[in-house]
């Protein structure tokens, strides 16, 4: 079986995202990813060259097949900032009804400006997003970090 090309790396997030030429884009995606980080509580790593994660989990497709993702990840792609929200879309169509200008593909929000959407609304979509893909399903589960000891 191919291994999954996008994978989590050491690179840093600051200086991708220091690095968007688009001083807009760069503005809005620094903006957006501080609100996701603030929503999840998760640190932000790097997985390729272009998606900021933000946690980890082990996600089992409808395929069977099993490889390590994220629950939240932002990509500031040239026609929009891509939100990656792992299937919390449909569940929260009532939530998108009050974003405000956006696309909707899959898995993924697509924002052409931060200033076009109710951040409010953002932030409720993406901790609503992030608390159903970090439930321990048969289909997700959640990688906790190793230095972190659970209480008995």
């Amino acid at each position: 079986m191919a291994e999954l090309k996008t994978q989590r790396t050491r690179a840093s997030v600051s200086a991708f995202l220091a690095g968007i030429p688009d001083p807009e884009q760069r503005k809005d995606a620094k903006a957006l990813a501080a609100l996701i980080r603030k929503v999840t509580g998760e640190t932000p790593a790097m997985w390729g060259r272009s998606i900021v994660g933000y946690g980890e989990m082990t996600y089992t497709g409808s395929n069977g097949r099993t490889v390590d993702w994220f629950p939240v990840g932002l990509a500031p792609r040239k026609a929009a900032l891509t939100l990656y929200l792992m299937g919390g879309l449909r569940v929260h169509a009532n939530l998108l009804k009050g974003l405000g200008r956006h696309k909707v593909g899959g898995g993924c929000l697509y924002l052409a400006r931060l200033a076009d959407v109710d951040r409010a609304v953002l932030a409720r979509l993406i901790t609503a997003s992030y608390a159903l893909n970090t439930q321990e399903t048969p289909r997700a589960t959640r990688k906790r970090p190793k230095s972190r000891k659970r209480a008995v």
